[in-house]
């Protein structure tokens, strides 16, 4: 059973105010942008320790266990942007889990310290125009020149995309189809033939930049390649585990505090002569949506303690991405319901929620991907 002890309240307090004095007090300008400075604010976090908790303090990590990790993906989740809260852990839970675990130590020292310190925005380069979920039909590819990878291909949906200086690629690094051949590369993106072909325009998650980027005979050393030749997809299924936990911590926080809010919003609202609260029909919704918290901040918790244990929680996760994201998309529902007119207006912070919690069940592997996974580890359909 995971303790959480003083110390783990005190980094809760401590991150809780980050989120607070750096990402709330400008999320709204941030918003209206459509953009945030990456390098300024991961600096900051940077030099807080909170870019690379768990990470080996040889290379300036914190050298903490997985539960400090949970916790601040939780108050991350309380951001009042989304957009931004996402941008973070790409950097700390998508884009550098494959390179401390399997990359070398020049690579670490080039890459991932910078990263860790918020001196670099790092990204993580998998999905394609014709491969999202299905990582298996990615067509990226990297062909060896003598020492040199040349890389061709195009990569889409990319969180930190215009503002990275380096991307973590899985790409085809041999005529293997499906899951074999590929291999994990770090491309700077100052290199010839590297471009950011668009921006993208989208529903939600609007300050944090979203971007295609284009790869025209890329050249970088092999010696840039994380782990071994070939074994990328299997690095980057390792990887996935990361970015799907930290994806529940967030939306647990996040449901969480869209739930105070609503709670608060409805004790002083009146309506009919007494708060919307006296309602009972509102009161069983929204106190059916506390057991639900509940229930996913346990499951979380008990993944946390089998990931402490060394235990695969390929299952965990799974689960906790598939569940979390779709609780939070209910919150966001009743959040602007609740709040009638005043939540469908911009000005109001229903409205941002409801936008930027949707894409929690698609990003990092859509429900159905996470559903097909379930169905193939109960036995309910075959290989």
């Amino acid at each position: 059973m995971l303790q959480l002890t003083e110390e783990h309240q005190l980094f809760r307090q401590t991150a809780r105010e980050v989120v607070e004095k750096e990402i709330d007090a400008y999320a709204d300008d941030w918003e209206r942008a459509g953009d945030f400075p990456a390098h300024q604010l991961f600096r900051r976090f940077g030099e807080l320790g909170l870019l690379g908790v768990e990470y080996d303090p040889a290379y300036g990590g914190g050298g903490a266990d997985h539960s400090f990790t949970m916790i601040l993906g939780e108050e991350l989740g309380r951001a009042a942007s989304l957009g931004v809260s996402m941008a973070i852990t790409v950097q700390t839970d998508m884009a550098t889990p494959a390179l401390h675990r399997f990359g070398t130590h020049e690579l670490k020292e080039r890459y991932l310290r910078p990263a860790i310190a918020g001196e670099h925005v790092a990204a993580i380069g998998v999905s394609e125009p014709d491969a999202g979920s299905d990582v298996a039909g990615l067509r990226t590819r990297a062909v060896r020149d003598g020492d040199e990878w040349v890389i061709n291909g195009t990569k889409l949906w990319i969180t930190n995309g215009t503002q990275a200086d380096w991307i973590c690629l899985l790409c085809r690094t041999s005529d293997e189809g499906g899951y074999r051949g590929m291999s994990q590369v770090i491309v700077p993106t100052d290199v010839d033939g590297f471009s950011v072909s668009r921006k993208l325009d989208k529903l939600g998650m609007r300050a944090s930049d979203t971007a295609e980027l284009s790869f025209d005979d890329v050249r970088v050393p092999v010696s840039n390649t994380i782990g071994e030749i070939g074994r990328g997809f299997q690095q980057q299924m390792a990887q996935f585990q990361n970015e799907r936990m930290i994806a529940a911590y967030q939306m647990v926080g996040a449901t969480e505090l869209a739930l105070e809010r609503t709670i608060a919003y409805l004790k002083e609202r009146q309506a009919f002569g007494a708060p919307l609260l006296a309602n009972q029909s509102l009161q069983y919704e929204l106190a059916d949506i506390a057991a639900d918290l509940d229930m996913a901040r346990h499951h979380n918790w008990a993944a946390v303690a089998a990931a402490l244990q060394g235990e695969d929680i390929t299952r965990q996760a799974t689960v906790a991405k598939l569940k979390t994201a779709r609780l939070a998309r209910r919150m966001a529902d009743v959040a602007v319901q609740f709040h009638g007119g005043m939540g469908y207006v911009e000005e109001n912070w229903p409205a941002r929620f409801f936008r930027d919690t949707r894409l929690w069940s698609i990003g990092g592997g859509a429900d159905e991907v996470m559903l097909r996974t379930l169905a193939r580890m109960n036995g309910i359909v075959g290989d």
